[in-house]
This record gives structure tokens, C-alpha cells and sequence, in this order.
């Protein structure tokens, strides 16, 4: 555990439950039926005993034994009354406080995923995937459990307890003043154990965390685990991350029973010195049987809600870290956020202008790298412009920034003359379609698939598109046509279809401005043919910005900027840089096997 999440452990207390209060506020009108139905069902259980005390003096010791048939049968009667009351009102409570943990835990699961989801790459550089999905599943489960039924059972016992324990003061004030006085004591080792439960509920969902987040990337890697034959290893490191959850959660639950089982004793052998000293009573006259059977079933309800409330207590410290984690989620705030008032942009006719004027930029998890240093790139309505260099040379941030994915540290980045941190995030990203590196397909439909780029499409354009992209034949191949479920990130299908399927779907968004991002790397030559032509196609009365390492993929863009280390180093037609010499020249030569211009400079 990190050493924030240790002071987030030493922190979590049941008030952090409050962070439920915003999800539970709009079902007030339920929450208050529920605890209606609660209080009537407590305070039905809480009469039992009044009926009882009635049988037992009245019903049982009527002198004729006429009047007692008749009085035993009221009685009964009134009995089971009482129990028809109990049943009905417990219904109802138990539907009214299921439905309303059920709705507030779907409240809570889909606005921490749609919080996650306007996350920028940031948030993700420091949280894994797995914890993420952890706390939308365990710890929303958690919630669940004390909302739609801990919680209920609390508050019922509460109110028994509460009830029991006051007519229990009214019949024996002095014998009950001496239980009263013992309860106090055993409060403050109460307090010792409930500290120490709550850290290590904390710390038992971090570990839980840790092995969900283990699972999510093995299992997003699993053919590279089988071909480096590493799926032992793996095991065993997930065996380890759920060794060290089970002993936080054993060590968590040792305490937990510990706890209960010191409350309940101390409490039962409390009440059982009030029922000692009440039987006395009826020993001595001061009371009667009727009167000693009443204080022996609210001694019961007592003692059944305290052990009740123990165990409840445990769910509340486990519910409480687990609302924290959920609202540390959605109270992590995006630096990239609209603007408070953001600008139209034009109409692009042609394509999109690109400007970066003085671009510096520094990763957030690496502030001392420049990945652009000072860039100034112009990209006019309709170009072509191709970005090359060696890795990490800061192509792909130059598309970051455009996407606004980041915010550069200086400088002005600006679509169509509007810098891109006074547009609303929708209007920008809906002018610019991507196809990147690692195409992304969705367990879904081919048609689907190639529709995520317009959502609102009919099947004709979406068909269209795949034409375009050369993916209309192999999908019409496939057994179901464009209606073929495509497997977990398109496991059925090859790198050279999944990249096309992406194609597909950036040609029917028909942006002004079209970034690629490596569009033909997982491409045999033939593929790669093909979908060239189609993005020849595609770029036609547009911009573009293309990333390729194969230099072969930017012979036509009308121009090829060089990048190293962050800034253009040099930029001109294919012809006009490698007759320059220098970098370019050098990359070329490895590429296309030509010698470079200035052979001894492309050796230093």
C-alpha cells in the first residue's frame, strides 16, 4: 500500500458514508415509506412482550375457567394480530429498502464510470485499469449491502434495542441503572476493536484491488504471456496479490469476530443479571409472572439487536471505505475540462487549419523530458502533412495536443483560429477523426463497429465506408456478414481487418481534419495497398496529419515535417530532404537502402 492510501485507511470512519447522501436524495419519498414501514415493524415487535404480560396475568389466571377459554383465545388473537402486523410491515420494508439500495448503487455505478470516462490520459497514467474496475464492482457491491440491507437492518434493531432497553428502565429503573452503568464499560473496548476494523477493511479492499488490477492487464496481454511461456509466473504473482488479500481479510474478520463476541458477552451477562435480580423480584412479590415473562422477551429483543448492530457495524466500516474509494473516483477532477464560455468554430470548407504556435509540452509523469520543446507547425486547409522522426520524437503529442487529450504547458494550439482550450471538448473532437496505431474494436457488430464513428448512420453508409476502406469483401466473407459478433478487442479478425474496420470508421465520420496515427503498420504489403488507395481517397478535400515510420506510407503528402527530440528539425517534399541530407536523408537510406547524400555526416 502506498503511503496515501495508508492515511486514506487511517481516515475511512462511517461517516464517509455521507458521500451517499447526494445518490440517496432523490428518493426521499421512498426512503421515508421505508422508514415508516421500519419503525412500525420495530414497534410491532416491541408490543409482543405487552401481549405476552396480558396472557400470562390475565389469560392464565382467570378463576373461571370459562372466562380463561375465552380470554386465552382473545389473547391468541390479539397474538397473532400481532404477528400478521410484524410479517406485513416487514414485507414492506424489506422492498422498500432493497428497491432503494439496488437504484442508489446503479446511481453510483454509472456516474463513477461516466466520471472515469472524461478522465484525461492523465488520470490513467497513475491509475490502473484493475483498481478502477475494482471499485465499479466490489466496492459498489459493498455499498449495496449496507444501503439495501445492513443499513435497514441497523436502524430496526436501533429502534428495538432503543424500545427494549427503555421499558426495561421503566420496569426495573434500579436494576437497570446497574446494567446501565455496566453497558458504558463496555463501549470503550468497543471503540479499540471498531478502529481497528475500519483500518483493515481499508486496507482488505486495496489488496482486492491490487489482484483485480493484476487480472485486467495479464488477461489484456495474454498472448504475449503464452508466447513467452509465462503463465505460471503469472499465476504465481496473482496468487501472491490474493494471498496478501485473504490474510489482510482474515486478520480483518479475527478482529471483527473478536469484537462481536466481547459486545455479546458483556452485554448478555449484563441482562442476565437483570433478569436474575427480576426473578427476584417475583420471588419477593414485588412483581408479577406476567411482569417477569415481559422483561425476559425485551431482555431477548436487547440482546438480539446488540449482536444485530455489532455485525452491522462491520458492514458499515467495510460500506465506508468503500464509499470513500467511489468517491475518490468522482472527486478526481480532469485538467482538461470545457470552458466556462466556449467559442463556435467556423465551418471548415476544405479541411481544418492547424496552427502550434511556441508548443512546450511535458508529460505529467515525466515534468523533466520535453516531449516538444518551442514547436511551431502551420498546416493550411487541405494539406497533407506527414510527421517522421525517431521515436519518441513527439509525433504522436503533437495529435495528443490536437485531441487535447493534454494541455500544453506554453504555447497555443488552435483549430480553424480557435485555440483549442476555449472550444468545448464535443465540438472539437467531433471535427477531427483518428485512426490510430493500435486499432480498436468493440465486442460487437462489424456494422456496429464501423458505426461508432457515426452513431446516427444508416447500414448504406456504413457500407459505404467499409468499401472505401477495402473491408467491405472480407467482411461480406465473414459468417454472418456485417452482423458478425467480432470477439473481445476483434479476436476474430486479423491486425491488417481490425486496422481497416478503424478505417472505416474515420471515413464515415467525414471530418475536416483526419489524423493517422501508424493507419497502415499492421498491414501486409497487399492490405496496405489497398488501404492507401482508400486514404488517398478519404484525405481528398481535407487536411491531414499522417505519423509514419514507413516512409514509403508519405511519398504524396504534399509535406514531410522532420521531428527529433521535440522540435522540427527540417521539413520539404521527400525529394527536397533527401537531397538535403540529414536526418531525413539517413532515415531514408535505412529504409529504402539508398546511400545518403553525406554519407560521413549520417556515420557521426
Amino acid at each position: 500500500m502506498t503511503a496515501a492510501s495508508s492515511e486514506r485507511a487511517k481516515a475511512a470512519t462511517p461517516k464517509s458514508l455521507s458521500g451517499l447522501l447526494p445518490f440517496l436524495r432523490p428518493y426521499r419519498g421512498r426512503i421515508g415509506l421505508a422508514l415508516l414501514f421500519l419503525v412500525l415493524a420495530a414497534a410491532t415487535t416491541l408490543v409482543f412482550p405487552l401481549a405476552l404480560k396480558s396472557l400470562i396475568d390475565t389469560g392464565l389466571v382467570a378463576a373461571d375457567p370459562g372466562a380463561r377459554v375465552m380470554a386465552l383465545r382473545g389473547h391468541f388473537a390479539a397474538l397473532f394480530a400481532v404477528g400478521i402486523a410484524l410479517g406485513l410491515f416487514s414485507a414492506l420494508r424489506f422492498y422498500m429498502v432493497s428497491w432503494i439500495g439496488e437504484r442508489v448503487t446503479a446511481d453510483l455505478r454509472n456516474a463513477v464510470y461516466a466520471h472515469v470516462l472524461r478522465q484525461s490520459p492523465e488520470f490513467f497514467e497513475t491509475n490502473a485499469t484493475g483498481e478502477v474496475l475494482s471499485r465499479l464492482t466490489t466496492d459498489t457491491t459493498l455499498v449495496q449491502t449496507v444501503v439495501g440491507s445492513s443499513l435497514s437492518m441497523g436502524l430496526r434493531n436501533t429502534v428495538m434495542g432503543i424500545g427494549a432497553l427503555a421499558m426495561l428502565v421503566i420496569t426495573h429503573p434500579y436494576v437497570m441503572t446497574q446494567v446501565l452503568g455496566i453497558l458504558v464499560l463496555v463501549v470503550l473496548p468497543s471503540i479499540y476493536f471498531g478502529q481497528r476494523v475500519r483500518k483493515l477493511s481499508r486496507a482488505s479492499q486495496d489488496r482486492v484491488a491490487d489482484s483485480s488490477a493484476i487480472a485486467a492487464e495479464v488477461l489484456n496481454a495474454i498472448p504475449v504471456v503464452q508466447g513467452y511461456v509465462q503463465e505460471d509466473r503469472e499465476a504465481a504473482r496473482f496468487d501472491r496479490a490474493t494471498e496478501s488479500a485473504f490474510e489482510t481479510a482474515r486478520k480483518r474478520t479475527r478482529v471483527r469476530a473478536l469484537l462481536i463476541a466481547f459486545i455479546i458477552s458483556s452485554i448478555f451477562g449484563a441482562l442476565l443479571w437483570g433478569v436474575y435480580q427480576g426473578t427476584q423480584a417475583v420471588m419477593a412479590g414485588r412483581i408479577s409472572a406476567g411482569h417477569l415473562g415481559q422483561t425476559v422477551v425485551y431482555v431477548i429483543i436487547l440482546v438480539g439487536s446488540v449482536a444485530v448492530l455489532s455485525e452491522v457495524y462491520g458492514d458499515l466500516l467495510r460500506a465506508a471505505g468503500a464509499t470513500e474509494r467511489l468517491m475518490e473516483l468522482l472527486a478526481a477532477r480532469s485538467p482538461v475540462a470545457d470552458p466556462a464560455r466556449p467559442r463556435p468554430l467556423p465551418p471548415a470548407a476544405g479541411g481544418s487549419r492547424v496552427e502550434l504556435n511556441s508548443v512546450r509540452f511535458h508529460y505529467p509523469s515525466r515534468p523533466q523530458h520535453a516531449a516538444l520543446a518551442d514547436l511551431n507547425l502551420h498546416v493550411a486547409p487541405g494539406e497533407t502533412v506527414a510527421l517522421v522522426g525517431p521515436s519518441g520524437a513527439g509525433k504522436s503529442t503533437v495529435l495528443q495536443l490536437l485531441l487535447r487529450y493534454y494541455d500544453a504547458q506554453a504555447g497555443v494550439v488552435k483549430i480553424d483560429g480557435v485555440p483549442v482550450r476555449e472550444l468545448a471538448l464535443a465540438e472539437l473532437r467531433t471535427r477531427i477523426g483518428i485512426v490510430p496505431q493500435d486499432s480498436t474494436v468493440f465486442s460487437t457488430s462489424a456494422l456496429e463497429n464501423i458505426r461508432y464513428g457515426r452513431p446516427e448512420a444508416s447500414d448504406a453508409e456504413v457500407i459505404a465506408a467499409a468499401k472505401a476502406a477495402f473491408a467491405h469483401d472480407f467482411i461480406s466473407a465473414l459468417p454472418e456478414g456485417y452482423d458478425t459478433f467480432l470477439g473481445e478487442r476483434g479476436v476474430r479478425l486479423s491486425g491488417g481487418q481490425r486496422q481497416r474496420i478503424s478505417i472505416a470508421r474515420a471515413i464515415l465520420k467525414n471530418p475536416p481534419l483526419l489524423l493517422l496515427d501508424e493507419a497502415t503498420s499492421a498491414l501486409d504489403a497487399e492490405s496496405e495497398r489497398m488501404v492507401q488507395a482508400a486514404l488517398e481517397a478519404a484525405m481528398a478535400h481535407r487536411t491531414t496529419i499522417v505519423i509514419a515510420h514507413r516512409l514509403a506510407t508519405v511519398l504524396k503528402a504534399d509535406r514531410i515535417v522532420v521531428l527529433d527530440g521535440g522540435r522540427i528539425v527540417d521539413s520539404g517534399t521527400h525529394d527536397e530532404l533527401v537531397a538535403r541530407g540529414g536526418l531525413y536523408a539517413r532515415l531514408a537510406a535505412m529504409q529504402f537502402g539508398l546511400e545518403a547524400p553525406d554519407t560521413q555526416e549520417a556515420g557521426a
